[in-house]
């Protein structure tokens, strides 16, 4: 019934329920409702945040007819992977009206409306040629390099599109970690550390706690911005000795 398709059109909540069979967490849905255009998911490994995208892109791609949504990540296998939750969606949806596939490809789709979901890996020659994204999601955007990051944001400045940055903190620099401590209000921040995650254990939990040294644990389960490895002074001492009062020598 349009009716129906109307309420899957409007609420990607129940289009992921009803449709995809895939029960949110309270936080994967206030993300699947989410209506802003700047989001940063600081995540725990394991915690939903890629099942959460591939519902996401498919819902714009379903329902906006002529979108184009790109999903960037650091390497061609995790690039491989995303692509994989969204296919696994597509292939068992359950719709009156079932979406019908022009091209299908290892990293790509476009559907026979026109929307294209295409998935790359961090390399800057091969985003430049999109334009006109309606959405862009970056995975593990602790990992992706910065450079790729100032290339596609020009991608949204004609489509209006929204930018969604996932990821499990990776120490403190780059992109992801200067959006989410210094981005202002124009993104929203969602943390989910494990502790919020209800299909990891705290048995587990105690366990990984035993067996990673401190800085993996607070990173990868807790979802703290810890110092990198190799670093000699700390994220709080550098910016301490930065003076915007002290000019810059003359040569």
């Amino acid at each position: 019934m349009l009716s129906n398709d109307l309420r899957l059109a409007l609420d990607a909540v129940a289009f992921a329920r009803e449709a995809l069979g895939f029960e949110p967490d309270p936080w994967q849905a206030n993300v699947l409702r989410w209506n802003g255009k700047r989001l940063l998911l600081n995540c725990c490994r394991q915690s939903g945040k890629s099942s959460t995208a591939a519902v996401l892109a498919l819902h714009r791609a379903l329902y906006h007819p002529g979108s184009l949504i790109l999903v960037v990540s650091p390497s061609l296998r995790q690039s491989g992977e995303l692509f994989r939750k969204v296919t696994d969606f597509l292939s068992n949806i359950k719709l009156e009206q079932q979406p019908l596939l022009k091209e299908d490809n290892r990293l790509s789709l476009t559907l026979d409306n026109n929307s294209r979901i295409v998935s790359l890996p961090s390399t800057e020659t091969t985003v430049r040629g999109f334009s006109g994204a309606s959405l862009i999601i970056e995975d593990e955007a602790s990992r992706v390099p910065d450079e790729l990051y100032y290339a596609v944001r020009p991608m949204l400045a004609v489509s209006g599109g929204r930018l969604i940055l996932m990821s499990t903190p990776f120490g403190k620099r780059g992109h992801f970690f200067h959006e989410f401590v210094e981005g202002g209000e124009g993104w929203e921040r969602i943390s989910i550390p494990a502790s919020e995650c209800p299909r990891i254990s705290q048995d587990f939990l105690k366990e990984e706690q035993a067996t990673m040294p401190d800085f993996f644990f607070r990173a990868e389960y807790l979802c703290e911005f810890t110092e990198t490895v190799d670093q000699v002074f700390s994220y709080e001492q550098v910016q301490g000795a930065l003076s915007d009062d002290i000019e810059p020598l003359q040569f």
